[in-house]
């Protein structure tokens, strides 16, 4: 089969690669339909996710990407919930699925430890032809009737990321919310605030195409040299009740820091490779909450985020712009990684 390969930094080559086989009995191998690129894959493009944990590099020539929705072509004996020929959502963080913690949603907590896609960390890359899905009863599902496979893709790791940033950003009725940073995650994130009741959303963001997609979704978007300044005339020194940083720079981190009020949260989704700011005294004084979460459990978000998409109350899938087949994914990520053009989420169809 082909997939992308990561050569080195900007090196991504479509190539033929082994393909996957059935490894242990609750094993699927899924034919891809489509592929998804995010944000958190151009720390991988740039060769600069080297802290993923301890004595952790990153490696060379090994399948990129963690978003697929494909067919069911081959099963393990164990696997019970998936037959030949259905079209899967996978997750793109996996757990074993039967111990405790899984089965309480927690796979973060994995007795046999958790992993993601496209890594280099022993699982092979969903931006490839075929992709093998370890524990597939709990780490896929069927694709939820009346979604199509666009909106499947979201459900893979792009929306949960955002629904989860919002959880931890205490996002609810009658608050206030700010989001740092309009991609698609950060996009989504507005969508979500206003769905789940806050009073008002700013959208902050240096691209002015992003700044006005927020504001057809219902955001205040905000721009300029003094934002936090701005924030305080606004809400005559309140500041805000909810802050979701969606870069993951030391520089938007700190600013997420600056805008949040009394007794407000702040919630980190965007990976940041160098945490090398500094959480202001004020913060302590105001009893602020900063929560971070780089690593989505997925599949708990679900049973919350389908039922939305079927009734249409969200349309998150607005948010894919480009389209490319898997055999022009370098090109994908090269206009990808520029932000020109108008592009925010981009997927990709094996050819």
């Amino acid at each position: 089969m082909k997939g992308l390969i990561f050569h080195g930094k900007e090196d991504l080559r479509y190539q033929d690669i082994e393909d996957p086989s059935i490894i242990d009995d609750r094993d699927v191998v899924i034919k891809a339909k489509v592929c998804g690129i995010c944000g958190s894959d151009l720390h991988i493009y740039h060769d600069k996710f080297t802290d993923i944990g301890d004595g952790y590099t990153l490696g060379k020539e090994f399948c990129v990407g963690h978003e697929a929705v494909g067919e069911v072509v081959e099963k393990g004996a164990g696997v019970k919930n998936l037959k030949i020929g259905d079209t899967v959502i996978l997750s793109a963080m996996t757990g074993c699925g039967h111990c405790r913690p899984c089965l309480r949603g927690q796979s973060k907590l994995c007795e046999e430890g958790w992993n993601v896609f496209g890594h280099g960390l022993g699982l092979g890359g969903c931006q490839a032809e075929y992709i093998r899905v370890p524990s597939a009863d709990f780490n896929t599902t069927v694709l939820p009737e009346g979604l199509t496979m666009e909106q499947g893709i979201l459900l893979t790791d792009n929306l949960p990321t955002a629904y989860f940033a919002a959880m931890n950003a205490n996002v609810g009725p009658g608050r206030s919310v700010a989001i740092v940073g309009l991609g698609p995650i950060g996009l989504m994130a507005v969508e979500l605030a206003l769905l789940m009741g806050a009073s008002i959303v700013y959208g902050i963001d240096l691209v002015k195409e992003r700044r006005e997609m927020a504001e057809k979704l219902g955001a205040v978007s905000l721009e300029g040299s003094d934002i936090v300044t701005e924030v305080r005339e606004l809400t005559h020194g309140r500041m805000i009740d909810c802050v979701i940083e969606a870069v993951g720079s030391d520089a938007t981190m700190s600013l997420a820091l600056s805008l949040v009020g009394i007794n407000g949260h702040v919630s980190a989704l965007g990976v940041n490779n160098s945490m090398q700011f500094t959480i202001p005294r004020q913060a302590f004084i105001n009893n602020v909450s900063v929560r971070g979460n780089f690593v989505t459990e997925v599949a708990k978000c679900w049973p919350d985020l389908v039922p939305l998409l079927q009734s249409g109350r969200l349309r998150s899938e607005r948010f894919i712009t480009n389209k490319f087949s898997l055999s022009n994914g370098s090109e994908a990520y090269k206009l990808f990684d520029k932000r020109e053009g108008g592009i925010l989420k981009a997927v990709l169809y094996p050819d």
